[in-house]
């Protein structure tokens, strides 16, 4: 297949717009003697008019040459050798080996193969791997769990998710590169699979939560048979791996469209696979007061994440279920349980039975409940008993989550009012980083050593 070139002079892209780390990672690729292309998003941001993340940059220097050309490189993976290139404490570019797939009929060969790990196997001479040593398994039912494979730079396009994400910039002369068709939907505004649309879905169900995170945060529309796919296939996400889809889940409501993202997952089923909890508490209809509480919670995410605010996990989580949590808690609390405690309860139970499809982390999971359970805190007595809370570290997202509440119904005005006039000192700062925090120091046990010279030392 021959691809799509656009020279430099027909096409808008500058290096000018391209971070200085990702120039000298290119052109060092370059002058080693090496193609090395701009790859993905950050092609597709450039044209338009956004501006990239992060530049990933794709060659055929396998990673031990890449490392040969960086010293200040690293390499990284199981599953595929990637190097990252290091600037300073915090500043990464990721360096990948061109990819290929395999048919299915080869994938399905390969079962047969070693299947031994290769995650050393870029410390072999410096040549793509024999078909003997892929890693590369395509399951029965389809889903692609191990994919490791060097390949030429229209194979590495072709793999791709994406018709709009397989687009190359080529530093040697300026060019861009597209072999599946992703400027003509860029100018279309589409999402659009690669291959056979149902069988991107299957081989990895993941794709389907990102086709919907690109259609809301590009505002594009699906191509038809895209969406049909994902309409016939959104039951396979419950396939998916569930710390993918965590941290899927984390990219798709921070990507400042979080209520449009909302909005399609519902419309393509994939909602109900992710939370079904919720979805179950939502309701087949998109106009019901509960689905109106989360549009809202999702609106005013975005509106935060659009000023540049911080939003963690917890919060989002606490916004977007703290709904239904709520009304499970006022039952309890109806029933003569404390409506903290009660808020507390439901939030782990929900978050025990949810952990089955989203691998949510213990500790965004508490985060969330004690943000919930704050809240009857935070508002008693016109938010005069709110202080003690001023030292817990969940203090501003507590106070986050009432800011919104108060948005939403008008009530308890007062009482954030008293929050954001109380200075947040978690314990760590109030105590000071030189150790003098006027704390007891900790007391032996009798009994705990046998003898005297077992005891650690004191001081």
């Amino acid at each position: 297949m021959e691809p799509v070139i656009v020279q430099r002079s027909e096409h808008g892209l500058s290096r000018e717009n391209i971070s200085p780390e990702a120039l000298k990672v290119l052109y060092g690729l370059k002058d080693a003697g090496y193609v090395a292309y701009i790859a993905g998003g950050g092609v597709r941001d450039l044209l338009l008019g956004r501006q990239p993340k992060d530049f990933d940059i794709v060659t055929d220097a396998t990673p031990n040459e890449v490392r040969r050309v960086f010293r200040n490189s690293r390499l990284i993976g199981r599953r595929f050798r990637l190097a990252h290139v290091f600037f300073g404490r915090d500043k990464i570019i990721e360096v990948a080996t061109f990819r290929s797939n395999l048919s299915p009929d080869a994938a399905d060969a390969s079962e047969s193969s070693d299947m031994s790990d290769t995650s050393d196997m870029s410390d072999s001479p410096d040549r793509p791997p024999s078909p003997e040593s892929l890693h590369h398994v395509r399951r029965d039912d389809g889903l692609i769990v191990r994919d490791n494979l060097f390949g030429t730079p229209q194979e590495d396009a072709l793999r791709r998710d994406f018709t709009i994400n397989a687009l190359f910039y080529n530093i040697r002369d300026f060019s861009l590169i597209d072999y599946a068709g992703g400027l003509e939907d860029l100018r279309k505004r589409v999402i659009r699979f690669i291959g056979d649309p149902g069988v991107r879905c299957v081989e990895d169900p993941v794709r389907m939560v990102r086709a919907v995170r690109f259609a809301a945060m590009l505002g594009f529309e699906f191509e038809p048979a895209t969406a049909a796919a994902i309409l016939e296939h959104h039951e396979k996400l419950a396939l998916a791996n569930r710390s993918r889809l965590y941290e899927e889940v984390q990219k798709l409501f921070f990507c400042k469209a979080a209520r449009r993202a909302y909005e399609l997952l519902r419309e393509f089923g994939l909602y109900g696979m992710l939370f079904p909890d919720v979805n179950t508490w939502l309701g087949p209809s998109p106009e019901t007061t509960e689905c109106q509480r989360i549009s809202d919670a999702l609106r005013q995410i975005d509106e935060w994440r659009q000023a540049g605010r911080e939003v963690s996990p917890a919060l989002l989580f606490a916004m977007m279920f703290g709904g239904m949590h709520e009304s499970q808690a006022g039952e309890l609390a109806n029933q003569g349980q404390h409506r903290g405690l009660a808020l507390h309860s439901v939030t782990m139970e929900h978050f025990g039975g949810l952990t089955e499809r989203v691998q949510v982390p213990k500790t965004v999971r508490f985060r969330t409940a004690e943000i919930l359970a704050s809240q009857p805190r935070l508002t008693a007595d016109g938010g005069r008993r709110a202080k003690p809370l001023s030292s817990r570290d969940f203090f501003p997202e507590a106070v986050a989550y009432l800011e919104f509440m108060v948005r939403l119904n008008g009530e308890h005005r007062e009482a954030l009012e008293q929050a954001l006039a109380i200075r947040w000192e978690p314990r760590d700062e109030r105590h000071g980083a030189g150790g003098d925090d006027r704390r007891r120091p900790r007391r032996r046990r009798p009994g705990r050593f046998s003898s005297p010279s077992k005891a650690p030392a004191q001081g």
